[in-house]
């Protein structure tokens, strides 16, 4: 059974409605899988990241429930932000934005990885104010499977 948020995020989506926005940017809701066998069974919800200047999509956000051995590595939110959009603190500003909702499903704290040269993500986890747990090798089946780097930072990050 799907929680009132959980069906929010869908309802949401399927109007074409943010969920969250702020003057540069907002949140649309685009893919919710409430158990992604491929991530063991985390729940995924996937926000494509809007300009608003533009009404164009920016990048993505990704919010990843649950935890698992690949988890580690992956961590529970992943974003992009595409690069005519870079510049403009639109990671940050998508993880500030989603906020409400990561209070609202009990999270207190979250892990976000970046790999060891993405200075731009690094500043990002920096400026959210989380805190560098350690610098992890990727077992190469982890690797192999989800397309990332052999190294990791974990950073934790606090939401309240």
């Amino acid at each position: 059974m799907k929680t009132a948020l959980e069906r929010k995020f869908i309802r949401y989506g399927r109007a074409g409605a943010p969920m969250f926005l702020n003057d540069d940017f907002a949140l649309l809701p685009y893919a919710y899988d409430r158990a992604v066998a491929c991530i063991d069974n985390a729940k995924s919800m996937i926000f494509k990241v809007i300009d608003r200047k533009t009404r164009r999509e920016a990048g993505e956000l990704a919010l990843r429930i649950g935890e698992s051995a690949c988890m580690f590595y992956l961590g529970h939110i992943g974003y992009h932000i595409d690069p005519p959009y870079r510049g403009r603190s639109g990671a940050y500003q998508a993880c500030k934005l989603a906020m409400p909702l990561l209070k609202d499903m009990g999270l207190r704290t979250l892990v976000i990885t970046t790999d060891d040269d993405n200075t731009p993500s690094i500043r990002t986890c920096e400026k959210l104010g989380c805190e560098l747990e350690c610098t992890v090798d990727v077992p190469r089946h982890i690797q192999k499977e989800y397309e990332i780097s052999a190294r990791k930072r974990r950073y934790i990050w606090t939401v309240y």
